[in-house]
Order: C-alpha cells, then sequence, then structure tokens
C-alpha cells in the first residue's frame, strides 16, 4: 500500500503561500513610487552577485554589509506600502458598508451633486468610506450623521459655508461628518500643478481604502482618487459608473486605471 508523502503536501503549500504573499506583494506597489525603487534594489542585488565571482572584493564587501540590514532598509522605504498591504488583508466588513438598497441612491445623490457643483465650479472633497475606519478624521469635522442627499451634499460645498474647505465623510449611505481635515500626500512624484484637495485625496487614499471624488474649484473637473491613484477628467456618467463597482459589496476591484482608460476614450 502506497503512503502518502506529507512533505510533498507541505512543500506545495509552503511554496503557494510564499507565491500568493508575493502577488500581494506586487499589486500593493504596482503603480507606486515603491516600484522604482524595488527595481533599484534589484540592481544592487545583482551586481553584489556578480562582483563575488569577479573579485571586486571592496564592492561585494560594501553591498554585502548593505544588504545585510535589508529587512530594516525595505520597512524604512516602503513602509506606507507595508502598511497599506497589511490593512487589506486583515480588512473585515465593517457596518458602514453600503446595503445593495442604498447602492443606487448613493451613487445618484453623489453624481448629481458632482455634476452641479463640477458645472458652477464649485470645489468639493468627498470621501466615501469602505472597510477601512476614518473616525479620527470624522471626530476632527462637525458630525452631521445626516441622510445623504445631493442637495445637502452640494449646500455644504458653496462658498457661503463655514464647511467648505473641508471634506465630506459619507458612510452606508448618511452624511457622516463635514468640514474634516485630510492628510496630504508627500509622494514626490506627483504633478506639482496639483491642489491641496488633489493631495488630500491621494493622502488619505495611501492610509485607508476609501473612495475619494475631487472637484477642481478652477477647471470644475471631476477626479477619482482611490489607493493612491488619480482619475482625472471624468464627466457624471463615468464617475456614476466606476462608484457602482467601488462601493458595492460584490464588485470591489476595479482599478482607477480602467477609470481612467474610459475617461480617455
Amino acid at each position: 500500500m502506497l503512503e502518502f508523502d506529507w512533505d510533498i503536501l507541505r512543500n506545495a503549500i509552503d511554496i503557494l503561500i510564499v507565491a500568493y504573499l508575493i502577488y500581494r506583494g506586487l499589486l500593493v506597489i504596482k503603480g507606486t513610487r515603491a516600484a522604482p525603487m524595488l527595481a533599484g534594489l534589484a540592481v544592487v542585488v545583482l551586481v553584489y552577485f556578480i562582483s563575488r565571482p569577479l573579485g571586486l572584493n571592496t564592492v561585494a564587501w560594501l553591498l554585502g554589509n548593505f544588504l545585510s540590514s535589508i529587512i530594516l532598509i525595505v520597512i524604512v522605504i516602503f513602509q506606507d506600502e507595508i502598511r497599506r498591504g497589511l490593512t487589506k488583508m486583515g480588512l473585515q466588513p465593517v457596518f458602514g458598508r453600503f446595503s445593495k438598497p442604498l447602492i443606487g441612491k448613493a451613487v445618484e445623490e453623489i453624481s448629481l451633486a458632482c455634476a452641479r457643483l463640477s458645472k458652477e465650479r464649485i470645489g468639493a472633497l468627498i470621501v466615501i468610506q469602505r472597510d477601512v475606519g476614518l473616525d479620527e478624521f470624522v471626530e476632527e469635522g462637525v458630525y452631521l450623521d445626516a441622510n445623504l442627499d445631493r442637495k445637502l451634499l452640494y449646500s455644504l460645498f458653496v462658498k457661503e459655508s463655514p464647511l467648505h474647505d473641508g471634506a465630506v465623510v459619507i458612510e452606508g449611505g448618511k452624511i457622516k461628518a463635514a468640514g474634516c481635515v485630510l492628510p496630504l500626500s508627500f509622494n514626490p512624484d506627483l504633478d506639482p500643478n496639483l491642489g491641496t484637495r488633489h493631495r488630500a485625496a491621494l493622502g488619505l487614499s495611501e492610509r485607508s481604502d476609501a473612495v475619494i471624488v475631487v472637484v477642481s474649484e478652477e477647471s470644475g473637473g471631476i477626479s477619482l482618487v482611490r489607493e493612491g491613484r488619480l482619475s482625472r477628467n471624468l464627466d457624471s456618467a463615468m464617475l456614476r459608473d466606476a462608484l457602482h463597482r467601488l462601493i458595492a459589496t460584490e464588485d470591489q476591484d476595479i482599478s482607477t486605471e480602467e477609470v481612467g482608460e474610459k475617461s480617455r476614450a
């Protein structure tokens, strides 16, 4: 009777887990400033292994000492990406998730409000909470807990409103707070012409899984931000379509690159 070789199963599971972790890691850094940094580290490792057989002892010694601290170096360089990846792996649905009946209404109210704000060139910053809680930002704003309504959303951003400079946070079909202050992104690769609202949207998206809509005060352009990526020049139809898929429970994997493709079409 043949005995099952448990070592084969253990090795297969080991390989699958490592492959999955590498895959998730590549997804996290894809399209971010970490990608060229990782390529640079790969070059350093390659030079180290080439220098040894070539007898470049000084180079090998320097790079060997550098690579001996590689774990600490990676943690320091990629701390934002590591935090984002761990957050994604530990995500659990929260009560703020939109229920299916609310998805259509919420998307419609947000899209129509943004269309009007865009037409009148009124700046806006709208945060749609998903799985990662945003209580720290809600607490810094003015707590509303109001039903999501296009007229109310519009009125919060007109210049006469004392809350127009801050962000509005939407959770589970409710306007939770307004006048919220968001962290700015300090990504050195950002377009220097980006305004404060766009930088704030990118900053929050680098720290959470929130979907953020930005309306430019200068151009009236509508932008969508998620996971540190920005899609610009959307019309209300594109925004409505993207939001439907992004906040729906059953479809969470739409990328902002996909939205960007549609905006350029």
